[in-house]
Order: structure tokens, then sequence, then C-alpha cells
């Protein structure tokens, strides 16, 4: 039997191959899927929660320093810092369990490049920390760079949703969530004053975060136009926020005293015992807020 063919004109070829290629060309183009609000919303909310993440590991190890609840403080340090090398992880690379997409902006992939780089050298002040071997100036000095980076993170994506989604909520989860950071961040302030380290100096960063923590939340409920804060109608968020600053209230004293320099056991007991709170309670809050504006 004689073999059956098709014959092509000479000039299909080419063409064909051009067909092909275009083809290939318009997949490899082929963008990554849209982020939706929702996933923005939890992008900010997990990104931001890194910035508290670099100050919780702080306090915990200034805390063992001071000798204060050794071991409670260890344990809660472990898990602060997997909790901190797992997200970063996710943001990088995505993590299906925490619904983070990897980075794909090249601005975002740096930063968090240098986020890494930095957690790198403050790990192993974390398992240091594990065996009792504690550099309260090394712990000082790492931190802010590592918060500072991690915040850059939080701002590029803030834009980025903005620019995606048109709408402005990131900016509420940004600070709502950075208000669990100021928490965590004047604890390793009054345990650096406490610990005598650059006394001075942390007195007054710690009279400026109590200042932003009080100008934010007054923000959150009733609106600050130089913040870009809306005020706050819904009712479960205003409930939630009047707990936090409930809490805040009865904190903010004890702060205030240890900014000036007098720090006592007791004020310290009273801060490892209510700092906690005030942060799950924050933190409530910002799931509150994200789940509004997704």
């Amino acid at each position: 039997m004689t073999p059956f063919h098709i014959a092509l004109p000479k000039t299909s070829i080419p063409i064909l191959s051009t067909f092909c290629l275009s083809i290939c060309l318009m997949l490899s183009a082929t963008p990554a899927l849209a982020k939706t609000a929702e996933d923005y919303a939890n992008i900010l909310n997990l990104s931001g929660k890194q910035r508290m993440l670099t100050q919780k590991m702080s306090k915990e190890m200034l805390f063992i320093a001071k000798g204060i609840n050794i071991s409670e403080n260890k344990a809660a340090l472990a898990q602060t810092s997997a909790l901190f090398d797992t997200t970063l992880s996710g943001l990088i690379s995505g993590d299906t369990g925490l619904n983070l997409p990897a980075a794909d902006s090249k601005s975002i992939k740096k930063v968090l490049g240098k986020v890494s780089s930095l957690w790198g050298e403050f790990q192993p002040l974390t398992q240091a920390a594990a065996a009792g071997d504690i550099d309260v100036a090394e712990i000082a000095t790492l931190n802010l760079p590592l918060l500072k980076n991690s915040n850059t993170v939080v701002r590029l994506y803030e834009k980025e949703a903005r620019k995606a989604t048109g709408k402005t909520s990131g900016i509420v989860i940004n600070l709502a969530g950075k208000q669990r950071m100021l928490t965590q961040k004047m604890s390793k302030e009054a345990l650096l004053i406490a610990l005598n380290h650059e006394a001075a100096d942390n007195q007054a960063k710690l009279r400026s975060t109590i200042s932003l923590f009080d100008r934010t939340l007054k923000g959150l409920l009733s609106g600050n136009t130089d913040l870009e804060l809306p005020s706050t109608t819904e009712p479960k968020i205003v409930a939630q926020l009047t707990i936090v600053q409930n809490l805040w209230t009865k904190l903010k004293p004890t702060i205030a005293v240890i900014a000036t320099g007098n720090v006592t056991d007791s004020d310290l007991q009273m801060l490892f015992k209510a700092n906690l709170p005030l942060l799950k309670e924050m933190n409530k809050a910002v799931s509150l807020f994200e789940k509004a504006s997704a």
C-alpha cells in the first residue's frame, strides 16, 4: 500500500514556525497571576507582623539577660524566631499554608534579600540566647537594621497594593500592624534602660515610641489626616480598639516612669505581664482591619 502523505506548500513551513514561536513568546511573557485585594491584605498583615517579631525577639532576649522569667522567655524566643524564619521564606518564595505568593517585584525581592542577609546575622543571637549567652550590645545594634528593612518591605507592598487595587486600605493595615511592633519596641527600649545600655538614648527613643503609639491609636479610632487614617466606624473594630485603649491606659504610666530612667523590678514584672495582652488585642484589631479591607 502506498503511504499517505500530506504535502505542505514550502511557504507554509516558515509561517507555521513563526506561529509556534509567537505562541511560545506569548506564554513566556504571561505575567504572574494578579494579586487580589484579599491577597494584599494578607501580605500586608504578615509582612507587617515581621516588624513586630524583630522587636519581640529582642525583648525576649533582654528579659533573659535581665534574669526575668528566663524559661518562659526562652520558650517564647524559640517560637518567635521560628515564625520569623518561616514567614520570611514565605514572603520570598511563597507559602501555600500562609497564603503567601512568591515575591515578583524586583524592588521587593531586593529588600527581602537584604532582610535575609541581616537575619543571617541576627538569628545566631537568638540561638546563643537559648544557651544563656547574651550580647546586649549586639542585640541593640543588629535589631534596628532588621526592623528598618522589614518595614521597607511593608511600605513597598502598600504602594504596590494601592497601584494594583486603587484602594488606600493598605495604609490602615500597615499602621495598625505597626502598632503591634510598637508594643514590643517600647518593651525592648524599657529593658535596654533597665540594663543601662545607652540609657539616655533609649529613654528618648522610648518617649518617642510612646507618643507614636498614642497618636496612631487615636488616629485609628477618630482619624488623622497627617497619617492618612480615616475614622473607624465599623462597630467590631471600634470595640476592639477600645479594648486596646483600656489596656494601654493601664500600662502607659509604668512605661512613662521607665522612660525617666527610674526602673524597678516591680515595673519590669508589670511590663512582662502587660505587654503581651496589649500585643494580642492589637493583633486582633489588625485581623479585623484585614477582613474589612479584603
